[in-house]
């Protein structure tokens, strides 16, 4: 991304996975900023609030509005498709249909640092 610093999206229901995940990127030297959702529709309010997001990270198991359903509305809406979504899950048996709903990539939990910030930055540039 030309250098740019990344605002990153981070969506879980689980508030210490929130804390972890932000943990985790703001010691990137990429990252600028994370703005955190508690479920899918409160990341579609803030994606709507705030256009200049660069990537999410996305839990699919969530109240209110999974993270599978998430990525349909997204993907659907032009002003959103190119966002990329990396999807964050315990459940393996989800990367196909995480894949096919439109996500970039796929970690496994517990995710690790190394991991996450690596497929971020190959999303990104």
């Amino acid at each position: 991304m030309d250098g740019k610093k990344l605002k990153v999206l981070a969506v879980d229901d689980d508030l210490i996975n929130l804390k972890l995940l932000k943990s985790m990127l703001m010691k990137s030297p990429n990252v600028s900023a994370v703005v955190e959702a508690k479920n899918g529709a409160d990341a579609i309010g803030v994606l709507k609030s705030q256009p200049d997001i660069d990537i999410i990270l996305l839990d699919i198991i969530m109240p209110v509005m999974g993270g599978l359903e998430m990525l349909k509305v997204i993907r659907a809406d032009e002003s959103l498709q190119q966002v990329p979504v990396i999807v964050l899950t315990t459940d393996e048996t989800k990367k196909g249909e995480a894949l096919e709903c439109g996500a970039n990539g796929f970690l496994m939990k517990p995710v690790r640092e190394k991991d996450v910030v690596a497929k971020i930055a190959q999303l990104t540039i």
